[in-house]
């Protein structure tokens, strides 16, 4: 358990580091280039409830994709998490700028306040993020395992979508029997279905 733990972090650090290498300008090129491909993509476009996340450090920006996506009028859905309990609801977001706060764990959530919850049977496409996926659709996320425990419960029918730029892309995720895998992998090149 403690290698693959290991392998992880070791694969976590080198996709990191190809990252950074990579200027600002580049990074923005193919975030548009994803972004176009997640809007010309028939499953997103027919959703009417989308599941998205607030992107941190390594992931897929998604600053442009929330606002396109409420151009488009669909029903925008983001997950809570708790450390303390272990515990994800998926609120339902009008506007970003007054439902979105800083939590306390320092990344972007819905103000449990504000927003109303959202079943999880209700998401018609997840958008998931990773710091490293493989073409089977292995992910391989920050460790905390939030999505690992969001993608068994949505329902089979909800696509599962990850987004990650082709430098994230690795031979092959070291698999444990709690990770879980997406259906649809979208980067700047190509549309990868594992389903």
């Amino acid at each position: 358990m403690d290698e693959v733990r290991g392998k992880k972090q070791d694969l976590r650090n080198q996709t990191i580091a190809r990252l950074n290498s990579l200027g600002n300008d580049t990074i923005t090129e193919k975030t548009h280039i994803i972004e176009e491909r997640l809007f010309d993509f028939a499953n997103f476009l027919e959703a009417k409830i989308v599941l998205l996340y607030m992107h941190a450090d390594n992931e897929v920006s998604t600053q442009n994709i929330i606002k396109r996506s409420y151009e488009y009028n669909k029903i925008i859905v983001f997950p809570l998490f708790s450390a303390i309990r272990s515990t994800i609801r998926l609120m339902k977001v009008d506007n970003p700028d007054k439902d979105i706060v800083l939590g306390s764990c320092g990344r972007f959530e819905p103000n449990p306040s504000r927003c109303k919850s959202v079943p999880l049977d209700c998401i018609d496409i997840a958008i998931i993020p990773g710091i490293a996926m493989d073409e089977k659709g292995g992910r391989l996320g920050p460790g905390d395992g939030h999505y690992d425990r969001i993608i068994p419960d949505l329902p089979l029918t909800t696509r599962k979508v990850g987004l990650v730029f082709e430098d994230q892309l690795v031979p092959q995720i070291p698999m444990e029997p709690h990770d879980k895998h997406v259906d649809i992998i979208i980067t700047e090149k190509r549309v990868i279905y594992k389903i």
